[in-house]
Formats: structure tokens, sequence, C-alpha cells
């Protein structure tokens, strides 16, 4: 009897036991089945802090949170015997990459990165990240528990949960009780923005490098933490397209290795392995390329790891839509075909653990002792404190090291300006970095001068060097040179005290002077700018330097409020005893003009470009700190366009621009501001000078040469510009170039270039000649006819202006020395 009672107690401690480590799955834990519903974001962050509670082998971590305030997280999966060694692994890993010292030791398993979701309308993904949670978590599953001996797994479920439920929520508001397959039917048709863009309407799978968005920052910050060896990063493409994975089409960046090319091969074949079995359609080698530096796959091969874009054909697709073959793709479809490359790119890595620790360690080995390119140390010259500073920020969210001037105080590199090799003294301020370092490759792929491009026919920019983007004079220098210095020697301006000032003096040359400008207008203090240069004090000031005078400032606070106001934002002020100046137009002269505080207004909704309307409404809201007012195109017609003295049209396709409403308000001293498209479609309308500049075309008889169909794509691309830096001649004494030197680096995007103004109260600002291409991949025809023509420029109409920018000047906002220039447009110009 004792000996029954004992093998009950014992079965029903074994089944207890059996129970405990039963998890759910998604689809129980959900109430449905994947893919037959889409789940909301919450839902998803719930069942991972389920599985959280439920499994011991896991580690959940919040790592930030969206501008909409919802969750980012990370889900590390292991094995018992390495789940309680997460910080062990971690360190161990910047150990061998040299970001920290201390032994390496080798009993520690690869690092497999799997991220979901960046672009909030491809949504299967996420769907399939609890999936593969569950399958790696589930203690039954003999198959997972065995790869998870040798990697340790991360799930980022969803990197965009703001677009993610835009697009959610509206599905599941316009579908029917059976999802409607036909293509053209409402609910695969989504209103604008999307969902494929954060909540600034930034793309963040464009923004792995810049940073510029709250997601991407604590995104990368965690990834640099922890430098995997593999990262996948999850998309969705046409619904017409079968699915994508690596490996990668040309063009690849030269700094790749060969091992993180053979790998993605490796890779690549173990998936093919199981859609064979299916009978899925995928392909390879095709269309997504590896150049760009700042997307999910480019970025961490640029960080030593094997980098990977896996995209599942379905954007718009719902739950279910008829493709152009006739099959009805479905989401329960979409879900699986991510599921499978999850779980084989786990296996992949798992059975080659060794083999992706030892190259990593080669990649940084190499990186430390013999980095790629010719420059060995970069230079970059130090004419304005805040470009540096916001340069340097940039360098070290990258992980990038970096120091200020050099013991030797000469060096001989190549200038980045006239593109010639002469010798330079090196300011105790200026940025150094020396390539022997961890970051070489992204620090070498960031800095170099021109971006070699083996394939032209990329997807997308092809030239992004930093101190073109900010503006900056550099060197590049063959020989390896330490900094003098780990920190610069500039001190904090001294804080003003006791100042009685007849007027304040600040400098204008970046953006942080704009965001100076706007935090007096909102403690209401009136600002004016020299539109000339003079001398007072004992230093020089540049046109557009702002002048904050006693005078129109009647108040008892005026001394405390500049100069506190100064100081919180770490700019520095000249206080000035007279408005007598040494040299130039005296403060109360016809030069000095008075800045009006401009109410402004973005122009959004159908029709305009998203993400080119995202970058404007982030810079005035998150870097500015300065208001705007979002007017819909559809909504211009019954807003009273009084209340506003600045419009903005970011790119777009706009009906019936100008409208005769539009073109009065500005006769009437409204200013508005055309970008790029928006620029092309004022050409030849009713009151616009503005003309576009064709290419010359050839005798009828010349060039006649015979087509090939297969060269189609390859002969397109010979008049496109898929993202190249171009040098403009600038007149800086105009208030368009105000803080801006004689020139400025423009990303063209396209081949549009317009006729140089003539005479009359028009400005040709920013003009480009026949040698202005400077880097990147620049069609034959398109180079050819980007020539003698006008890309910046200023019409008066009747008391106001018309601002002609041909291109975006905030392109993805990493164009650090495009935001001065905009703000000259919205400040400056017409006051």
């Amino acid at each position: 009897m004792i000996k029954k009672l004992l093998v009950v107690l014992l079965a029903v401690a074994s089944a207890t036991v059996s129970f405990a480590q039963k998890i759910q799955s998604p689809d129980e834990f959900l109430g449905y089945k994947l893919g037959t519903q889409f789940t909301p974001h919450y839902r998803i962050v719930e069942y991972f802090k389920y599985v959280a509670l439920a499994s011991k082998n896991v580690k959940l971590q919040q790592f930030g949170s969206t501008n909409e305030g919802r969750p980012l997280l990370a889900m590390f999966i292991a094995s018992d015997e390495n789940i309680g060694r997460l910080e062990e692994i971690r360190h161990n890993n910047l150990r061998v990459a040299g970001l920290e010292s201390g032994p390496v030791i080798t009993n520690v398993p690869v690092i497999t990165w799997l991220s979901y979701n960046v672009h909030g309308n491809e949504p299967a993904s996420s769907e399939a990240a609890m999936w593969t949670l569950y399958d790696l978590v589930d203690p039954s599953n003999a198959q997972t528990q065995a790869w998870l001996k040798n990697t340790l797994v991360v799930i980022d479920p969803c990197l965009n949960p703001d677009g993610r439920d835009r697009y959610v929520n509206f599905y599941n508001s316009v579908h029917g009780i059976s999802p409607e397959a036909y293509p053209t039917s409402r609910e695969h048709a989504e209103p604008w923005p999307g969902g494929r863009v954060n909540h600034y309407y930034f793309d963040l799978n464009r923004d792995w490098a810049w940073q510029q968005q709250k997601e991407t920052q604590a995104r990368v910050g965690l990834f640099n933490q922890w430098l995997p060896q593999i990262h996948v990063d999850y998309h969705e493409q046409g619904y017409n397209a079968p699915y994508y994975f690596a490996p990668a089409a040309e063009p690849y960046h030269k700094d790749l290795t060969q091992w993180q090319r053979d790998a993605q091969v490796m890779i690549g074949k173990n998936n093919a392995k199981y859609f064979d079995q299916s009978g899925w359609m995928y392909f390879t080698k095709y269309e997504f390329d590896l150049l760009y530096p700042s997307y999910g796959d480019t970025y961490p091969l640029y960080n030593g790891s094997i980098g990977m874009t896996y995209e599942q054909g379905g954007i718009s697709g719902g739950l279910a839509v008829t493709t152009r073959s006739g099959d009805t793709l479905t989401l329960v479809q979409r879900v699986a075909h991510h599921h499978s490359t999850s779980l084989s790119t786990v296996e992949t890595a798992s059975a080659n653990a060794q083999k992706f620790k030892d190259e990593f360690k080669k990649f940084y080995d190499n990186s430390r002792t013999n980095p790629p390119g010719e420059y060995k140390t970069y230079v970059i010259k130090n004419d304005n404190n805040n470009k540096i500073n916001a340069m340097a920020k940039l360098l070290a969210r990258n992980g990038i090291q970096y120091g200020f001037g050099l013991a030797n105080k000469s060096v001989t590199g190549y200038d980045y300006i006239n593109g010639k090799t002469e010798a330079y003294a090196v300011g105790p301020n200026d940025l150094v970095v020396n390539a022997y370092q961890p970051k070489a490759v992204l620090l070498h792929v960031l800095l170099e001068p021109k971006t070699i491009i083996p394939d032209s026919n990329t997807y997308d920019i092809t030239a992004w060097s930093l101190p073109y983007a900010f503006g900056l004079k550099a060197y590049g220098v063959k020989e390896s040179l330490k900094p003098a210095s780990a920190e610069w020697s500039i001190t904090a301006p001294k804080p003003l005290v006791n100042t009685h000032a007849y007027a304040y003096v600040s400098s204008w040359q970046s953006v942080a002077d704009v965001k100076f400008l706007a935090a007096l207008f909102k403690k209401k203090i009136k600002v004016r700018y020299a539109e000339k240069s003079f001398d007072a004090a004992g230093k020089t000031f540049a046109p557009g330097s702002l002048l904050i005078t006693r005078a129109g400032n009647d108040r008892a606070d005026f001394d405390q409020v500049v100069t506190q106001t100064a100081a919180e934002l770490n700019q520095e002020v000249t206080p000035l005893s007279s408005g007598f100046v040494d040299k130039g137009s005296d403060l109360g002269s016809d030069a000095v003009k008075y800045i009006r505080q401009p109410k402004v207004m973005l122009v959004a909704g159908d029709g305009v470009n998203s993400e080119a309307m995202g970058e404007v409404w982030h810079l005035f809201e998150a870097q500015l700190g300065y208001p705007i007012t979002l007017i819909r195109y559809q909504d211009v017609p019954r807003t009273r366009l009084a209340d506003f003295d600045v419009a903005i049209f970011p790119d777009g396709r706009y009906d019936d621009f100008p409208s005769e409403r539009l073109q009065s308000w500005v006769r009437d001293g409204g200013r508005l501001i055309a970008i790029d498209n928006a620029v092309a479609t004022l050409v030849d309308k009713k009151g616009i000078l503005l003309k576009k500049k064709e290419a010359k075309k050839d005798d009828k008889d010349k060039d006649k040469t015979v087509k090939i169909y297969g060269e189609r794509d390859r002969d397109a691309i010979r008049e496109q510009i898929p993202g190249a830096i171009f040098k403009l001649n600038l007149d800086n004494t105009h208030p368009l170039g105000f803080g801006l030197p004689d020139y400025y680096y423009s990303l063209k995007l396209n081949d549009d270039i317009y006729e140089l103004f003539g005479d009359g109260d028009v400005w040709n600002v920013g003009t480009i000649k026949k040698d202005s291409y400077v880097s990147g991949f620049a069609g034959a025809k398109a180079k050819q006819k980007i020539n003698n023509g006008l890309l910046l420029g200023v019409q008066s109409l009747g008391r106001g202006s018309v601002i002609y920018m041909a291109d975006d000047p905030l392109f993805r906002s990493f164009w650090e020395n495009g935001k001065l220039l905009f703000s000259n447009a919205v400040f400056m110009v017409g006051q």
C-alpha cells in the first residue's frame, strides 16, 4: 500500500513539474492562431512579459521607449548554463573586440540577434517573433534546446511600435468579417502617412548610424553594448514579390570581408533548404545591396557582425491579398516564412558557432592592427565649437574613439575641400581620429571622402561623408598620428554676472545658435541680426550674428534673462557697452535688421512626402524647441494665411500650387519655402520666375545605339543620381547663406537643376558649375546636366519672398550643415 502511494505521489510530482514547465504558445496565450488577425503591440509586450515569468531561460530588458511612450524590448534566450552569465558573456565579447581590457574566455556562445518590424506596415515579423520565442523556450523542443548550447539569441520583437500600431489600428478599423483579398479594396490602401515610419515620420531603417531618433539611439546603444556576431533585420516588400534572404546584391562596400560574404551564402543556403522542402518561392543576390552604412544589415556588418536583411512579400497585404499571379497570399503564410528563416538562422549559428566567434575576433584584431583605407588619421578642423561637438557626439554614439590636437601640430594630408594634398597646422581643438582602433571599419566608411562603388545600381544614397554633411574642413593623413589629448582644451563660456550691456552679440554658425534664438523668442526677448560684418569688443562678427539690444527689450530682467539663457545652452555671448562699433556699421544703422518672430506653417497630408515633412517637424519640435503648426494641404484653402509668416512646402506633389490665394499671401509679406519636388511644381507657374534647366539634346543622328532589353536597368541609371554630393558656390552675403562659407555641399537625389535668374529682385544664392561633383554615384547623363545652374534661389514677390531649395537640406536629419541653411530661410530671409 505504501509503495502504491509513493508511486502515485511521484506521478503527481512529475505531472506538476511537467505542468510548471509547460509554456503557452502564442496561439494559446492570445486566443487565436497567429496570422489570423494582427496583434496590437501591447499584446506582444504582454506575451513577452508572460514568457519572461514562465521560463527560467530568458531575461527581458526594456531598453527604451518610443515618442508615444510604447516600450522597446529585448529578450535574451540562453541555455541553463549561460542564462546566469549574460553580463560575463557581454563583457567578454567587448574584450574580444578590444573595447574593454581583461582576459578573454572561450567557453561562450555565439550571439545571434533578431530584429523585427522596423517598418510599422511590415507587421508579419512581429507575429513571427512571438512564435520564434516560443520555440526557443519550449523545454520539450529538443532541437532548439540543443542549439541554445552554442548560441545566445536576442529577440527585439518590434523596432517601431508607434508605426506598427498606426498600421494595425488602421487595418482593424476597416476590414470586414472576412478579409477582402482584392488588391484595391479599402483595407489595402493605408491613409497618409502610413505605418512605415515612426512618430516623427522617420524611416528607422535608415537611421542606424545617424541615430537621430530616440528609438534608434536606444536600440543602437544596446547593440553596441553587445556587438553580436549575427544580426538579422526582418522586413516585408511588395506583396507580388516572393521572399528575399542573403546573400545580398552587389555593390558590397569594399571593406566587407570575404568571411562576411561567405557567411551570408552559408546562412542563405540553410534558409533555402527549408524553403525548398516547403516549395516556397524566394530569391537572393538581387536588389538589396550592402553599401549605405545606416541600414539594419550594413551597420552591423561594419561593426563585425554578419548583418542581413530578410524580406517577405506582403506590404499592404492585410490578412489576405490576391497577387499578380492570381495566388492568395495570407498573413499566416507570411508569418510562417519569417518563422522559418528565424529558426534556420539560429540553427546555422549554433552549428558554426566557433567559426563565427573566430572570424569576429579576426575582424577586430585586423581593425586595431591593419585598418582599411589609405588614410590612417583624420583631422577635422575646428571652425566651430558647436559643429565639432555635434560631430564628436555622433562618433561617440557609434563607439568611435577620437581626441583633440596633435603633439607635432603639423600634418600633410588630403584636403577634402580642394581635393589636393597640402600641409596643415593642427590646432589644439581640432578633432583627430586615429584609424588604429576597434571601430576602424565603421569610422573609415563614415569618414572616407569618396565612396568607391564597384556597382552603380544601388538601393540608396551613395555618399555621406561626415565632414561634408557637417560642413567642416577635413584632412586625410596617411600616417598614424595619435591625438594629443582625449579632451579639448576649450573651456565653457564663463557666465556673465552684474552686466548692464548696451547689447549682446552671439554667433550664427550652427543649429545650436538657432536653438539659442528660439530660446530667446520663447522668453519674449527681441532679437536683431547684422547684415554685414563689424568689429567690436576686440572681435569680428560675421553677417548673421545675433544682436540682442537693450533697445526694444526694456525690462528689468533683460541682462539676467539673456545671460542665463546663454549659460543654459552653453552659448557664448559678448556684451557690448556701446552701439558705436570699431569697424563697420553701428548697431542703429540699417545694416542691422529686426527679426520678427515668425509664425510657421508646415504643410502635411496627402501628396506630401511624409519623411521630408517629418524632418522639418522634428527639427522644430525636438531640436529647436520652436512652435510649428501642421496644416493638411487640402485644408490650406480654408486656413487664415494671415496668421502665418512662413509656409513650408516639403517634397511632395501639389495640385493648384501656388494658388492665387497663396501668391497673394506672399505679396502681402509671407515667405514661401519650397523644397525638392515642390520647387519643380512651381516651374512656369504664373508669377514664378523659375525655369527648369534642360539637358542639351544631341543631334538625331548622334549616339544612336541599339538598346539591349537585358541592360535596361543599367541604361536607366545613366540619368539617375541616387544620392551624390555636389559642391555649390554660395552667396553668403545673402541672408540665405549667413553663417556658411562661400560654398555648400549638397546631397543631390535627382538631376533637377534650374536656369540662373536674370535681372530683377531675384537672387542666385546657391549655384553649381561644371566640375562640382564630389562623391557618390551620378549617372553620366545626369552628371553632364548638373552644371551652370541654380539649386538655391530667392525671388521677391511683392513684400514677400519665395525661397527655392532644389535639394532637401534636412535629409534624414544627419545633413547637419543643411539645418543652418534651412533656418536661414525661416528666420533670416525677408526680414
